[in-house]
């Protein structure tokens, strides 16, 4: 999950000052943890103590509330019931990157990745984003070919991935037409799109793919908090691959 992390901070100030170029700094002055980490560190907290994706969701949320959640997750962070609202954006498939990495089989990683996605997205679109991610992280994982990838992703979800036409396939796009993690992650910043989520999205495949350079994951590690950084140790001594 280290490359989707990479991927958000690395792309949270493009986010907001966006750019059509591959030739940028990598990591801004301004750069930041935001949403995206913050529920990555929940999914991961879930399934390293067994707790449920709900519970750990909504702590965190809370904790850290204002890192740059969108209106209705907000609003359904606050509320009493915490029942799921139909949305069919990205949050789903940009947070499901441990489960990719926790889980040993394409069966429970597509369970996990729907049962993360629903406790705020039950629309089919929304679920099948992580689900989808979720398949190209595993499968890279496991040494799958970009073509397989490709296939195996336009198959299973009919995503075309020829061409651009959300954010999900962007992100995806942007790794299969990477030569390296740093790549793709510069990929996703120059489509001047969400940069930030993009790059959590595509930077856990590109994890999976090709391993995240030393120089980034050290520069990494001086953005986290020390309870992010406590659960990114635990997890990977635990999962081994991620």
């Amino acid at each position: 999950m280290l490359g989707a992390i990479a991927g958000d901070i690395i792309g949270s100030y493009y986010e907001f000052h966006k750019i059509k170029t591959k030739e940028f700094e990598l990591f801004h002055p301004k750069s930041k943890f935001t949403d995206d980490t913050v529920l990555i560190m929940a999914i991961a907290k879930s399934i390293l103590d067994n707790e449920p994706y709900l519970d750990n969701v909504i702590d965190f949320g809370l904790r850290y509330f204002e890192v740059g959640y969108g209106g209705s997750f907000k609003k359904w962070l606050k509320s009493d019931e915490h029942l799921p609202y139909n949305s069919w954006g990205n949050g789903s498939a940009m947070r499901v990157s441990p489960i990719a990495f926790a889980f040993n089989t394409e069966e429970k990683v597509l369970e996990e990745a729907r049962k993360s996605a629903e406790i705020t997205y039950n629309h089919p679109e929304g679920i099948k984003g992580a689900e989808a991610t979720a398949l190209a992280i595993f499968i890279a994982r496991e040494g799958a070919s970009k073509e397989e990838i490709r296939e195996r992703i336009s198959k299973d979800f009919g995503y075309d991935l020829s061409r651009t036409v959300d954010e999900i396939r962007q992100s995806i796009i942007c790794f299969l037409d990477s030569n390296s993690f740093e790549d793709c992650i510069r990929n996703c910043v120059s489509l001047g799109g969400d940069a930030d989520t993009m790059g959590a999205i595509a930077g856990g495949i590109a994890e999976a793919y090709y391993g995240v350079p030393k120089e980034i994951e050290e520069k990494v590690y001086g953005y986290l908090s020390d309870e992010f950084l406590e659960i990114l140790g635990r997890f990977r001594k635990n999962t081994i691959r991620s």
